[in-house]
């Protein structure tokens, strides 16, 4: 038995108190209770699973919307701001891909991608990419055909089965629909597209001809020749030649006092 004098009295008190002004302390720290539940996820969260990775819980892309006062098939954005949209199909090589959304994100240019839906069954990562970079990604449909020409159970199928796509892989069907090899669509391909739930089909008023060939220097002349406030501006991803082009192009339009957005800014 331990005898309690006056003295170990005095520390066994300050030893004490020692241990309530601890517990005290931990319980300000979460210790002594519950720890609140985790915050829900934003309701626009959609998980995504890519191919090749670990299923992810991603913010979901922005889903079409109707601009009131703009026609179903789109050429062109107000000519009264300088703004301008340069929209890709979206294809071929994924490194070039890359090489030109660093180099337009490094300018401070934000662009609008229409991808092919097989293109993005072979890299799914790239969707994420260009919505990481502040992109727009919309739907030129699954294959890359001729879509004006197909029948319409067929050509339904080009516009849906890539927007079944981009909603797995982003949580949206993409911002945007752009007929494959046509500047513009059908009667019967718009009212598919606004059937599949794009309000708008995105054609375009500057043609680059990059997908021809004719060397950087020709790209960067044709679409400087005529682009104008408003402009939406059809170029190609996995050409070499528009990858080359586009600093001067960017440099020339900001020389000019013309911003290169997305055709979602270019249009609110």
């Amino acid at each position: 038995m331990v005898r309690v004098t006056t003295t170990n009295r005095r520390e066994v008190l300050r030893a004490g108190a020692g241990l309530v002004a601890g517990g005290a302390l931990a319980a300000g720290c979460g210790a002594g209770q519950a720890a609140p539940p985790p915050a829900p996820p934003p309701a626009s969260a959609s998980a995504a699973r890519v191919p090749g990775h670990a299923a992810a819980t991603l913010q979901a892309a922005p889903a079409p919307r109707a601009y009131p006062g703009q026609p179903v098939q789109i050429t062109h954005g107000p000519r009264t701001r300088p703004q301008v949209a340069l929209t890709f199909h979206g294809q071929g090589d994924p490194a070039l891909a890359h090489s030109l959304l660093d180099e337009a994100e490094k300018r401070g240019a934000r662009l609008t991608v229409l991808a092919v839906g097989t293109w993005l069954e072979e890299h799914p990562d790239v969707a994420r990419r260009i919505l990481d970079g502040g992109h727009d990604l919309g739907n030129h449909t699954e294959r890359h055909i001729a879509v004006n020409t197909l029948a319409e159970a067929d050509a339904r199928r080009e516009i849906t089965d890539c927007a079944d796509r981009l909603q797995r892989l982003t949580g949206s069907i993409g911002t945007w629909f752009r007929p494959s090899r046509a500047p513009t669509a059908s009667p019967l391909v718009a009212r598919l597209a606004q059937a599949a739930g794009y309000p708008h089909v995105l054609s375009y008023d500057v043609d680059s001809l990059d997908y021809t060939g004719p060397g950087a220097a020709a790209v960067t002349t044709k679409v400087l020749a005529d682009v104008a406030n408003g402009s939406v501006v059809s170029l190609h991803l996995g050409y070499p030649d528009t990858v080359t082009a586009l600093p001067d192009v960017l440099h020339e339009l900001d020389r000019r006092g013309l911003r290169a957005v997305t055709t979602t800014e270019l249009l609110s």
